[in-house]
């Protein structure tokens, strides 16, 4: 087994067991599973591309693939998906979830953080939660097939990389 772009297989192995665990936690939905693959893609991409470093682009990964796991918990609680119901409910979720896979501390410290305030984006404390952010955006805008007046909205108030504003406006052709 190789190295894969600087994430070792140890790493690498831990991802894709979060991963397959995640997919067990959705079960059934599929349109859940496609959507936090996307993040993480998504996530990944503009991690390497603003430089963050190898722990850093681990941990970000870990966040986008977990980043709505307070969906399911919102809906069986408050009978909604809002944001704000994701931030309350998802970080415990994760974090029994990271723990049984062995992840260190700061990382579901990390990733526990980032889920709580995903959906608030005037709180942004880290360029890695931004990342994320605009990763789930650039997702959304295209699942929810936004007009250009909501991806416009959008990319002015949430894109602030150059790695996210430039995927943004070759998605939806801003230029």
């Amino acid at each position: 087994m190789t190295k894969i772009a600087g994430i070792g297989r140890f790493q690498m192995s831990k991802l894709n067991r979060l991963v397959k665990a995640m997919m067990e936690y959705d079960k059934r939905d599929a349109q859940e599973i496609q959507h936090f693959i996307k993040v993480r893609a998504f996530s990944e991409m503009i991690g390497r591309e603003e430089g963050l470093s190898k722990d850093e682009l681990f941990t970000l990964e870990a966040a986008a693939i977990t980043h709505d796991i307070g969906i399911r918990l919102s809906r069986e609680k408050y009978g909604d998906t809002s944001g704000k119901h994701q931030e309350e409910l998802g970080p415990s979720e994760a974090r029994a979830l990271l723990e049984s896979l062995s992840f260190h501390e700061e990382t579901i410290e990390r990733v526990s953080k980032m889920i709580s305030l995903h959906h608030s984006y005037d709180r942004v404390d880290g360029l890695d939660l931004r990342i994320l952010m605009e990763a789930d955006a650039l997702v959304n805008l295209c699942e929810h097939n936004s007009n250009r007046e909501e991806i416009e909205r959008v990319y002015g108030s949430i894109f602030r990389t150059n790695t996210g504003k430039a995927i943004c406006r070759i998605m939806f052709g801003l230029d």
